[in-house]
């Protein structure tokens, strides 16, 4: 989701997506702006074959990268990666991720070509089959306590419950981001054993264009690479139910 700045087109109306002119926008933390629209969230589009964006704030794809390698990048990649640069994770730091489908296993590849050490807590067998062939240092139910202490952690599952078991996996000074949109209620936080020696609780909100940028250009260098599974555009319904049931390992891609 990339927040557009300027005029475009909606249903033969002209439509401000942000307005390029608050505190956000002037730092260049256009994500934030309290009047930024998204595409799929606030306006049809996410399934059109064709849409007409301002050029500032289209993305110039790496030669070589295929429509189905570019899709998960473009959505599931950039959120992955806010969430990653948000984790503050120290150099050759200990990263748990909790989760693991289309973000996650980008985010993965990113941390490990990095430094990091990666540590995957997610439930299915696909999913913790994907993490081993990535390179995890370790692979684990969603509930169950990592090998190593944290230095930081991402929780990609949209499962309140998780927060404070993540948290409670943290080093002194860890930073837990939370990637979702949504999250369903966090439960009461233990503030010794879950806040107290400076760990931190942050959240993820859509990205900006810089976001975007970066990610291409390192998924390029470091040769990232999605798990992919093509659907024609008929079957939309079935890989939105693949999705919702865990079947899918990786990244969904609907061709229209």
């Amino acid at each position: 989701m990339i927040a557009e700045r300027g005029l475009r087109l909606d249903h033969g109306k002209p439509l401000l997506v942000y307005d390029g002119e608050c505190a956000f926008c002037r730092r260049g933390a256009e994500n934030l702006c309290p009047r930024s629209e998204y595409t799929g969230w606030d306006a049809d589009g996410g399934f059109a074959e064709y849409a007409v964006v301002p050029e500032a704030y289209a993305y110039l794809l790496p030669d070589g990268l295929d429509d189905a390698q570019a899709a998960p990048l473009l959505c599931s990649g950039i959120i992955g990666y806010r969430a990653l640069r948000r984790a503050a994770v120290p150099p050759g730091g200990r990263l748990g991720i909790y989760g693991f489908g289309g973000s996650a296993h980008l985010t993965a590849q990113l941390a490990a070509a990095e430094g990091a050490e990666v540590h995957v807590m997610t439930r299915g067998t696909g999913a913790q089959a994907l993490a081993v062939e990535l390179g995890a240092a370790s692979v684990q139910g969603a509930y169950d306590e990592p090998p190593v202490t944290l230095d930081s952690a991402i929780l990609f599952a949209p499962v309140g419950d998780l927060v404070p078991v993540a948290l409670a996996a943290l080093h002194g000074g860890g930073t837990l981001a939370v990637a979702g949109i949504h999250l369903s209620d966090v439960p009461v936080l233990d503030y010794d054993r879950h806040l107290f020696r400076e760990r931190t609780l942050t959240s993820v909100t859509a990205n900006t264009r810089g976001d975007g940028e970066e990610l291409l250009a390192l998924a390029r260098r470091l040769q990232v690479r999605a798990t992919v599974t093509t659907y024609p555009f008929e079957q939309t319904d079935a890989a939105l139910d693949d999705l919702a049931t865990g079947r899918l390992t990786g990244a969904a891609v609907v061709v229209v």
